[in-house]
């Protein structure tokens, strides 16, 4: 009988859950898989066949007493709160999904805290890497816990301060996205858009896993370059001064992103490893504004996508009118095969045979 495969996919966000989704499509069907996700939503739709565990939701969950609140943090863990009973729930219904389903692989997308249980209940795990400052005694444990790593990025964009036996091993999968739609010339995304063919377009990519991307910055950039069309694709967050301009769009979720961001002369984005790559996988000039996350992990990505040429790095919004003019002629000057070169089509395939490669000869017999 073949061993299953486990997933535990992070709700934050859609980027685990499509990373997961574009690797799970490429398994073999006779590997049965398990998603293990507080938001089993994320997965509505998906048309490969799979089992899905619903987890308590136990981010943010109170702590019940002030002596059990006072107590530190140890290094070797994040998110550890005392006398949570959601955290109890979570981590038996895990436990007890492993011990039942003995899975070849339990992939941790992400969670430094759920790997190392994973090997502590002798289960072979799969920890997935993200970028950012993560020397520390947390994330090297739970790399160490884990019988290997996958990183959803090329090898390119590899930190310089990653230690050599993390490199060693990691199997790197650039250009991990759900998106397999064709991608048009910009001529073709404009016609079908409906959108003029001369005009200057610029397209603002937001996503689902922060606070939203600031509203009031993107008014100053309408204003600074006022001939051209700024389209923003996805939420927007608003703090009550924001002037509206006519050249500046909202659009909100769209399902065609490729055909908008194909239009574009330029994209405004975050540092996600599913915007970073959906962006490579069209090659237009970029436009690199980092949201904050833990441990610096998009800020580190924008830098190294700067090094890289690929992207000119926002470390803040700008908020006047110059320097809204010169990031973009900065863009508009970046070598687009730099970016191009950190998408690989077979990543997710890459990714899948790398996971079902060591399911195989984990389990091999002597």
């Amino acid at each position: 009988m073949t061993k299953p495969i486990t997933f535990f996919i992070h709700h934050q966000g859609r980027g685990h859950a499509n990373r997961a989704m574009a690797i799970i499509r490429e398994l073999p069907a006779e590997r049965a898989v398990t998603i293990l996700t507080a938001k089993p939503s994320l997965f509505d739709g998906f048309e490969r066949p799979i089992a899905i565990a619903a987890l308590p939701d136990m981010i943010g969950a109170p702590v019940p007493t002030p002596g059990l609140f006072a107590q530190a943090t140890p290094e070797v863990m994040h998110c550890v709160p005392l006398g949570v009973a959601k955290t109890r729930a979570t981590m038996r219904t895990i436990i007890d999904h492993l011990d039942d389903a003995d899975p070849a692989l339990f992939v941790v997308d992400v969670s430094a805290e759920i790997a190392l249980l994973a090997r502590i209940a002798s289960v072979p795990a799969i920890s997935i890497r993200m970028h950012g400052d993560r020397l520390d005694p947390g994330h090297l444990g739970a790399y160490q816990a884990s019988v290997g790593l996958l990183a959803p990025f090329g090898e390119a964009l590899e930190q310089a301060d990653t230690p050599d036996w993390v490199r060693a091993n990691t199997c790197y999968a650039g250009g991990l996205c759900t998106t397999v739609d064709p991608v048009p010339t910009k001529a073709e995304a404009r016609a079908k858009l409906g959108l003029d063919p001369t005009k200057e377009i610029i397209v603002v990519l937001t996503g689902g896993g922060g606070a939203g991307t600031p509203y009031a910055p993107l008014t100053m950039a309408a204003r600074a370059v006022p001939d051209a069309l700024w389209l923003v694709l996805g939420p927007v967050h608003r703090e009550g001064h924001e002037t509206d301009f006519g050249n500046l769009v909202e659009l909100g979720w769209v399902p065609g992103v490729t055909d908008h961001i194909a239009a574009a002369d330029v994209v405004i984005g975050s540092a996600g490893d599913n915007t970073v790559h959906e962006i490579a996988r069209v090659g237009r000039p970029y436009v690199c504004a980092p949201e904050w996350r833990y441990f610096g992990e998009q800020t580190r990505k924008a830098e190294r996508l700067a090094e890289l040429g690929a992207a000119v790095a926002l470390p803040s919004w700008p908020g006047a009118l110059a320097p809204w003019r010169g990031i973009l002629d900065a863009a508009k000057a970046l070598d687009p095969v730099a970016l191009a070169d950190l998408y690989d089509a077979d990543a997710a395939k890459v990714a899948a045979d790398y996971l079902e490669g060591l399911a195989v000869s984990l389990w091999a017999p002597a």
